[in-house]
């Protein structure tokens, strides 16, 4: 893509409206437009980030086993009232009145929808265990929606229900989605932590939030330090095997992280002091185990082994699609802009012209750009008619990775530089070996980019 074409519409003042980093850069980096309050149209670069994070997900859930599938975004308010949880949900809900005068409602969650079509095609235990998952627009009539798309009434939110003949089968499929959460929030290049929770309107037992810290972080977070050392990396993990699934749960439940609902200041007392932090964190997910709360009063249930009709044990997992996409900001960005994690960036690389119109740099950056292209990758060509300083803090602010900047002088010597924008270091090399090390970087590692450091030099050959 060249930027000259491309509708990237970045502003140069911060909106007054933007109260933290991620709503001001998403705005300034031309990612999202406010349609209405907590409502957003999602622009190509913003919708770019959206369908990297979406993919990640639905990755994830397929390795884990989970089947996907869509259900609407509006529901009947009569499958509500049969769970009942059509008055207990509250003013969050959208209710809509259709005109024949059938009460409906803007999904803010799907048991009910998942639990009739559960009930209306499966009566086995051999159809068991089940996991069906979506990835669909919700809505929350927040009364007072803010931080941009973190805290917004209309989303985008991939939400799983697993259908199960026992507690202990039902328990397995929570410890599935603990793990394959784990591996989704690590190729997007984030720590998240599982937190002890509280259900909220969902109901249920058992559940843990998946929290990022961040100063902007809308809970207060107690943990072991401990944690943030923890990692899958480049460990394979048997979905089907119960004793394995539930060792890495263990391993990453066991140092205490709880939320503010649930913080228990004697048990925190046990953590040596140098150890015990507390902080701020962004929810980017949650699961739930909620046994037969939904599967009783809607009648999903199964004939066993012996002939009994037993209700299904269920539970519920969401992740937050488009909610991370302002996590990873608030967790990823300096003073100048975004810094996105390889696993997520809109463009794989960012190629700056420093003098547009010179032969020899309009030919280098074409080859550039069409050795990356050929090797996979997905770049930005900055081809506009401005001056590089403009250039380089637009990169700065929509924040691709790797820059390769290209200029006359540069040229004369063969070389072209290579520049980190986590690390801000550069290197010069040739226009070849830039592709090579930028095709390195995002070659297949077990479903996650790697990067390598590069020595600090200057900048000043390019000027």
């Amino acid at each position: 893509m060249r930027l000259s074409r491309y509708f990237l519409p970045v502003l140069k003042e911060t909106p007054a409206e933007a109260q933290i980093a991620s709503h001001r850069l998403m705005l300034r980096a031309g990612m999202i437009k406010q349609a209405s309050a907590g409502i957003y149209s999602w622009l190509p670069m913003g919708f770019k980030v959206l369908k990297k994070i979406e993919a990640i997900v639905h990755e994830e859930q397929i390795r884990a086993g989970h089947i996907p599938m869509l259900m609407p975004t509006l529901q009947s308010a009569d499958l509500w009232r049969e769970s009942g949880r059509y008055d207990d949900y509250g003013e969050e809900m959208l209710r809509i009145t259709d005109r024949h005068g059938r009460d409906m409602l803007y999904g803010p969650t799907n048991e009910e929808l998942i639990t009739d079509i559960f009930r209306a095609h499966v009566g086995s235990y051999k159809d068991l265990p089940l996991t069906l998952y979506h990835i669909q627009w919700k809505f929350r009539d927040e009364i007072r929606p803010r931080f941009g798309v973190m805290r917004g009434r209309e989303f985008y939110m991939k939400d799983g229900y697993n259908f199960d003949i026992d507690r202990d089968a039902a328990i397995h499929a929570y410890n599935r989605h603990m793990v394959s959460y784990l591996r989704t929030y690590e190729r997007m290049g984030l720590k998240a932590i599982p937190m002890r929770a509280d259900s909220g309107p969902i109901g249920g037992e058992d559940t843990h939030e998946f929290l990022v810290l961040a100063d902007t972080g809308e809970s207060e977070v107690f943990y072991d330090s401990a944690i943030l050392d923890l990692t899958l990396g480049d460990r394979q993990v048997n979905y089907d095997d119960r004793a394995e699934c539930a060792a890495i749960v263990k391993e990453w439940t066991t140092p205490y992280a709880r939320t503010d609902e649930t913080h228990d200041e004697a048990i925190f007392a046990q953590v040596p002091e140098a150890r015990r932090k507390s902080s701020r964190g962004i929810e980017v997910g949650q699961i739930f185990y909620f046994g037969t709360k939904y599967s009783d009063p809607m009648g999903a249930v199964v004939t066993n082994d012996k002939g009994e009709r037993l209700p299904v044990h269920m539970g519920s997992h969401g992740i937050g699609v488009s909610r991370l996409v302002g996590a990873i900001i608030e967790a990823s960005h300096d003073e100048n802009g975004i810094i996105w994690p390889e696993g997520v960036t809109p463009f794989h690389c960012g190629i700056v012209n420093l003098k547009q119109g010179d032969p020899e740099a309009d030919a280098a950056c074409a080859g550039l750009y069409k050795a990356l292209t050929e090797k996979g990758l997905d770049p930005l060509y900055d081809d506009r008619e401005e001056r590089a300083g403009a250039k380089f803090a637009t990169m700065d602010l929509i924040g691709l990775p790797w820059r390769i900047t290209v200029g006359p002088r540069g040229l004369k010597s063969g070389v072209v530089e290579l520049t980190c924008r986590r690390t801000g270091t550069s290197e010069e090399m040739s226009p070849e070996a830039a592709v090579a090390r930028v095709a390195r970087i995002y070659a297949p590692h077990h479903g996650a980019p790697h990067w390598e450091p590069m020595a600090k030099s200057s900048f000043h050959t390019w000027l």
